[in-house]
């Protein structure tokens, strides 16, 4: 994927948005010296290209009753496309892994998942993270605390 092009202007509303989302335009306008309609045009635009993806609200995971969050590292039996993709579909619907990436190393994936405590976490390991999957092996790092959660990729 090219990345979009991004001006000043761009920038600005870009690492407005990322600081809130629901910061009202006629405010947007306001801090980066340009109309509503401008930066309402702008907005639209961003998200056409892919450069905004999804507007969202960052939730604790200890306030909703997540209280064990875990990294987990993920080695595939076999890089089959179908398979690794059905591993993939399979982590979609459920809804304990917040985050799933495809890496590079020693590992294929790296997931976090919040979970509600060791026994739902145990359930999902038996679940998921099994040779029905494709999955040869596991690393689960358990989180001990939470020193830095963002997003924001400042421009």
């Amino acid at each position: 994927m090219n990345p979009h092009p991004l001006d000043k202007l761009d920038r600005q509303i870009l690492n407005l948005l990322q600081d809130d989302a629901t910061t009202p335009l006629a405010e947007i306008a306001e801090k980066v010296h340009s109309s509503p309609a401008t930066c309402q045009r702008r907005i639209r635009q961003m998200q056409d290209n892919g450069v905004i993806l999804k507007q969202v609200v960052l939730v604790n995971p200890l306030a909703v009753g997540r209280s064990l969050s875990v990294f987990v590292a993920v080695e595939v039996e076999s890089q089959n496309p179908m398979l690794l993709d059905k591993f993939v579909r399979s982590l979609d619907r459920e809804n304990d892994v917040v985050s799933c990436y495809e890496i590079s190393g020693e590992y294929d994936y790296l997931l976090l998942v919040h979970a509600e405590n060791m026994a739902n976490y145990h359930q999902f390991t038996r679940r998921i993270l099994t040779s029905d999957n494709n999955v040869r092996a596991f690393k689960s790092q358990f989180v001990m605390d939470f020193n830095k959660v963002e997003t924001k990729i400042t421009l």
